[in-house]
């Protein structure tokens, strides 16, 4: 985790006071089963609540028994004894390492998601806002990078939104997915701890049992998590690079908030760059690339290894909170886009009305000329104005081949820019619900 991309929220998710808070109510949950269950005497469950409920433990002595030991749980629960006194000799009874660590990690990655569910919804808020504020917007949709047809600004807002939209319903699948909880003990038997331990503690943490483990809980959950994430990231680098497009010099239709004394060069005194949707191009890059460690985690050596162990300790933490930056950066440049309808207008002017060919070409079709002889009427008008030769409409009014099937009001009605936008209410209704 880099400062500098990174929220407090979801850093103190990972921070270690945390790690151990939540593998003390693990084993405290555990201790309250067994007890229940007539394991251990029902005074040593109290007595772990009672002495380490409210303990800040102490990071430094785990990490000076872990040099020792050379493992983190051992050391946690060591430490753990020092504190509870000789009833900690009831903790763990049946586990294994995994079930705490495993257990902890789905924890920590669902509460992950809980923020990042905050963050889209806030991204998506700034979308829908702005959508309706540019419903009728005219500008210029464009295919290849090159002019194409009309669409309004919101039409492009709400794309995005629809995208975000299914961004939310995927991770609240990968969320569900990853949220369950395994105490089975060594290779997943339930050799040595009863599964209705496993089910406690599940309630109590807010997951569900895992209904088969192998001493670890399957990794092709983690990796649908991750790889969600991805495509999260995936969603938010496309709409950073449509604003950065749309913010050329060349273009500038939108461009991003620039404040009082932002400097946008150290050489050049008159830039103003797009610094904040090509930082979340390359935050995107890093959240898509910790995909492919997380599917690598899922072929582990027979019932567990921990080559997954390494890569997870970084995952885990630096997808969630980089993602989470990058949500809330992008609520924030959606919130202040400065957007500019004249330069939208003047863009949609620049190809001298090449942009209504395709109705244009149905025009001739529907009065009797073959699609391919259509086709080539407009193309040979089109060329020339595509090269800066005249407008459209006035070659189209001199061509007497186009005359013959259409009058010169019947050119004119093809020209009409609200004719492209008969049906965004009917798209919005779609992507935003009737109201």
């Amino acid at each position: 985790m880099i400062p500098r991309y990174t929220r407090p929220e979801m850093a103190s998710i990972w921070e270690p006071q945390t790690r151990f808070k939540i593998w003390f109510e693990i084993e405290a949950h555990a201790a309250d089963a067994q007890a229940e269950l007539g394991v251990i005497p029902k005074e040593a469950a109290k007595t772990v609540w009672a002495k380490a409920r409210n303990v800040t433990f102490d990071i430094a002595r785990i990490d000076e028994i872990e040099r020792e030991t050379k493992h983190d749980v051992l050391a946690f629960t060591t430490h753990l004894a020092e504190i509870v006194g000789p009833e900690a000799r009831f903790i763990h009874q049946g586990m294994t390492s995994s079930d705490v660590l495993d257990t902890c990690f789905n924890v920590q990655l669902t509460r992950a998601a809980d923020l990042l569910l905050a963050d889209i919804d806030k991204v998506l808020a700034a979308l829908k806002k702005r959508a309706f504020e540019h419903k009728m917007t005219p500008t210029i949709g464009r295919s290849h990078g090159i002019h194409a047809e009309p669409v309004t600004f919101g039409l492009k807002l709400a794309y995005a939104y629809a995208e975000f939209s299914r961004a939310r319903e995927r991770l609240v699948a990968a969320r569900k997915e990853v949220s369950t909880c395994a105490i089975s003990g060594a290779v997943g038997t339930f050799a040595q701890i009863d599964p209705r331990v496993e089910e406690h503690v599940a309630k109590a943490m807010g997951l569900t049992p895992e209904p088969i483990s192998t001493q670890v809980i399957p990794r092709d959950r983690h990796a649908m998590y991750f790889a969600t994430l991805g495509v999260i990231a995936s969603s938010v680098e496309r709409l950073a690079t449509e604003i950065r497009h749309l913010q050329r010099t060349e273009v500038l239709e939108a461009e991003e908030f620039f404040s009082e004394g932002q400097k946008g060069s150290s050489a050049m005194p008159h830039k103003r760059n797009p610094v904040l949707s090509e930082n979340l191009t390359g935050l995107s890059r890093m959240v898509r690339a910790y995909a492919i460690p997380a599917m690598e985690n899922i072929v582990l050596w027979h019932e567990r290894d921990i080559s997954h162990s390494s890569a997870e300790r970084m995952i885990g933490p630096d997808a969630t909170v980089t993602l989470d930056f990058a949500l809330m950066r992008l609520a924030g440049l959606v919130e202040k886009l400065l957007i500019y309808p004249e330069n939208m207008q003047k863009n949609l002017d620049r190809l001298g009305g090449l942009v209504h060919s395709q109705r244009i070409l149905l025009a001739l079709t529907q009065k009797g000329a073959s699609r391919e002889d259509a086709y080539k009427l407009v193309q040979r008008n089109a060329m020339p104005v595509w090269r800066g030769e005249g407008d459209f409409l006035t070659l189209l009014k001199k061509d007497p081949d186009v005359k013959k099937h259409l009058s010169d009001a019947e050119i004119e009605d093809q020209f009409d820019l609200g004719y492209h936008f008969k049906h965004v209410d009917t798209i919005f209704r779609r992507v935003f619900g009737a109201a």
